[in-house]
């Protein structure tokens, strides 16, 4: 006869077979889980952004992105460069979305079909920074054809960031506009870095030069050393950024829904505010006006 401890050991096997059997589903369920989540991690949208430095550099990007992928749950990868290689990266289809400030380049963009549609976002200004010394005594002034002209007289160094970026092209028209050639002067006043703009200001910054920027990136600059606002306020040093998607008959492979997303999230009243909302020192870095360039 078995007895109470006999009966305890012949009942081990069967609970031992239902823990297996138990044990054995869990497992499974857990299996049947995880390709689950490992799916669902794969279809998280992104899109890559090709846009300038001065929106990088400036900040702008760091504030506003999270909100967006927050709101969405589209991440945004930004290849920043000179307004001039963001557009060609759209052209190879590199991108999706382009976001630069050169509004001749990007109208030239759409109309010869890498574009879909070129929409203003938002806007700032360039300004003519110096050494406080002033070699040039353009301080204090209002006109910044002027102010290159009494540069190029003087023969005062002057950076260029010769990268065909959107502040590239702007010192260039500005050049034009002074009758001025400055590569007469390459490689005695005249330096081109090929950089972006925060570079371009640490080479102006050690050469004491005098150098084109937009407004945003010098606000964000730290390594002033001894330079400052020579020129700002003259209408022609206005800023205009623009976005556009890539245009996915071209480039089959472009991500039209998520990034057309990213351009109306920009253009929105939330996107907007947010571009508004982004200040180093109290001082806004870029104004929004979606809708119509100023």
């Amino acid at each position: 006869m078995a007895t109470p401890t006999d009966s305890r050991k012949l009942s081990l096997p069967g609970a031992r077979r239902r823990l297996a059997t138990l044990s054995l589903g869990a497992g499974v369920a857990l299996a049947a889980l995880l390709p689950l989540g490992a799916g669902t991690a794969q279809a998280a949208e992104s899109i890559t952004v090709s846009s300038t430095t001065s929106t990088e550099q400036s900040g702008l990007f760091k504030h506003i992105l999270p909100i967006f992928e927050k709101k969405t749950g589209i991440s945004v990868k930004v290849v920043a460069v000179g307004t001039g290689q963001a557009l060609d990266i759209g052209r190879r289809g590199d991108a999706d979305v382009v976001f630069v400030h050169d509004r001749v380049a990007e109208e030239k963009f759409v109309a010869e079909g890498f574009g879909v549609k070129r929409q203003p976002v938002m806007y700032n200004d360039f300004v003519l920074i110096g050494p406080k010394a002033d070699p040039a005594k353009v301080g204090g002034s209002k006109d910044v054809v002027g102010a290159l002209k009494k540069i190029a007289e003087a023969k005062a160094p002057f950076v260029s960031r010769g990268d065909r970026s959107g502040t590239h092209a702007a010192e260039l028209r500005f050049w034009k506009m002074a009758e001025v050639d400055p590569k007469a002067g390459s490689g005695s006043w005249y330096r081109e870095t090929g950089s972006g703009m925060g570079p371009a200001m640490n080479s102006a910054a050690g050469m004491n030069a005098y150098v084109l920027a937009d407004r945003g990136t010098w606000l964000s600059f730290k390594n002033r050393a001894d330079l400052g606002i020579a020129v700002e306020g003259d209408k022609r040093l206005f800023n205009q950024y623009g976005v556009m998607l890539v245009n996915p008959s071209r480039h089959p492979h472009v991500k039209q829904k998520a990034g057309q997303a990213f351009i109306d999230w920009l253009l929105s009243p939330e996107g907007q505010a947010a571009i508004g909302a982004y200040k180093i020192d109290g001082e806004q870095l870029f104004f929004p006006n979606a809708g119509g360039d100023a």
